[in-house]
């Protein structure tokens, strides 16, 4: 990860400290080593640095153009929008409860499945360092780098077209650097940059939110959720589907637990167990936790219903760690003549009762590479696949297939001087509350 580039304004100035680390392999045909940029020395390091300096020019990671939308979002730009909205700032299905899982509840009135839950998740807390540890845990950062590629949208029952070149066999796909920054209990902070894309989402404790060059900032709906990077939930927006979708619907569902054991416990602490599967070599245990419906109804629209949403979790039965996270998500989104005038309405509403459209969103991440960190056990890699499938009366089903593979490269705790202004959201964010 390359944390100097070249000072843009002045080229005998000193280099640029970069706010999010970039991988290496974002800088074409660059050769050159050390920390930052080579000033003099060989024919071609100086190559490299202009090459280099030339590709960072081009980039505009903090400026949006006057290209209308339509325009921005079509080809590659599209399929980057995708990516980075789907598979690099999805939230958690559901707020999570603040260290309930350290409490000592009782179990003598829970069902065998609920008790069963609490002993593994007790046996989670031990593996990744204990409850004194993850306790005393108050704000963290991490730094990592991305591959994400994509399939093309196909019919739902060609399996042969759902699997794209794969990421983790030839190494194809988007690069991109990311940096997360969070603070205890509701406070955290995202940015990503990949293949001239920067993307930012956040969440101050009151409004999760999502910004990026394409589109207006906005809040997802219902109460604050963690990121899934820390543990991972997002929707899409409209201008990458077949027949479109509202911008703001698919900004709210999909995970990648690992980085914060502290939330994943808190967040499987009132899941059941409902039995074991074999995981990488791995018997695990399989707890299931399914959203509440006052939590679905706080995430739905006028124009959409959130159906379902439900997470399942891998825990090793030998180590006690997480070793696969689930997730599935099923969204309606009602007929569009229903956002006509009122009398047009009830008679469509009584005419098309059947006609609404389905989007179902299915992730499954594989979590590896356990590290510790003064002396919390934390995830430094692992693989996500997403699944996207739209059905309906009257419509083709289609299919897509996500995938991205990430790596940790700095992490640490307690930070000092992480100050509530790292948090604030954009100044022209916008709250839908309808």
């Amino acid at each position: 990860m390359r944390k100097l580039c070249a000072n843009l304004e002045r080229e005998d100035a000193l280099d640029t400290v970069l706010e999010i680390p970039l991988p290496e392999e974002m800088f074409p045909n660059w050769k050159g080593g050390g920390g930052g940029c080579a000033k003099g020395g060989s024919s071609s390091s100086s190559t490299g640095q202009d090459n280099r300096y030339a590709w960072l020019k081009s980039q505009a990671f903090d400026k949006a153009t006057d290209t209308p939308p339509l325009l921005k979002l079509s080809g590659r730009a599209a399929e980057l929008q995708l990516l980075l909205s789907v598979v690099g700032s999805p939230l958690i299905p559901m707020p999570v409860p603040f260290d309930t899982a350290f409490n000592n509840r009782s179990v003598r009135e829970s069902s065998i499945q609920a008790s069963t839950a609490k002993y593994i998740l007790q046996q989670y807390i031990a593996a990744t360092g204990g409850q004194s540890a993850l306790t005393s845990v108050q704000s963290m950062y991490a730094v990592g780098k991305v591959r994400m590629s994509s399939s093309e949208f196909h019919m739902g029952n060609d399996n042969s077209a759902a699997v794209p070149p794969s990421i983790t066999r030839n190494g194809k796909g988007e690069i991109g650097g990311f940096v997360l920054w969070q603070k205890n209990p509701e406070l955290w902070f995202f940015e990503l940059i990949m293949a001239g894309c920067k993307m930012s989402a956040g969440c101050n404790g009151k409004h999760a939110w999502r910004q990026s060059t394409s589109e207006q900032s906005h809040a997802s709906r219902g109460p604050p959720r963690p990121l899934r990077r820390s543990l991972q939930d997002t929707l899409v927006p409209a201008s990458q589907y077949p027949i479109g979708l509202n911008i703001n619907i698919y900004k709210q569902q999909t995970h990648k637990l690992g980085l914060d054991p502290r939330s994943t416990a808190n967040l499987f602490v009132d899941a059941v167990c409902i039995g074991e599967k074999i995981v990488n070599g791995e018997e695990c245990f399989i707890l299931k936790l399914e959203v509440s419906a006052n939590v679905l109804k706080s995430r739905s629209a006028s124009s959409f219903d959130i159906i379902r949403h439900t997470v399942w979790g891998y825990f090793s039965q030998r180590t006690g760690l997480l070793m696969q996270l689930e997730d599935s998500h099923l969204l309606r989104m009602k007929s569009s003549c229903g956002r006509t005038s009122a009398s047009t309405q009830i008679s469509c509403n009584s005419i098309n009762n059947d006609s609404s459209i389905f989007w179902e969103t299915s992730m499954e991440s594989i979590i590896d590479d356990y590290r510790y960190i003064d002396g919390i056990n934390i995830a430094h890699s692992g693989r996500t696949v997403v699944t996207l499938f739209r059905y309906g009366e009257g419509s083709v089903n289609h299919k897509r297939r996500l995938e991205e593979c990430w790596t940790i490269e700095e992490a640490d705790f307690n930070l000092h001087g992480l100050a509530m202004d790292y948090f604030l959201p954009p100044s022209d964010l916008k709250v839908d509350c309808n």
